[in-house]
């Protein structure tokens, strides 16, 4: 078979196009990624030290001054 030239073109920037569209993919995925580990870590440590915690103080409305 006989190489054609347009279709190699067309097929090497078809190429480039998809690495490009697939490196921006990949990083808003890390971000997203990393965002949600980031999360469930501030959320566990919360969990697991929040026992040890003082609940906040309540200010009630009999303070309020008119």
């Amino acid at each position: 078979m006989k190489k054609n030239p347009m279709m190699s073109l067309w097929l090497s920037g078809a190429n480039q196009a998809f690495s490009a569209g697939r490196g921006l993919w990949m990083a808003e995925f890390y971000r997203q990624q990393n965002l949600m580990m980031n999360e469930m870590t501030k959320q566990m440590l919360q969990f697991w030290t929040g026992a040890w915690m003082l609940p906040p103080e309540r200010k009630t409305g009999k303070d309020k001054r008119r």
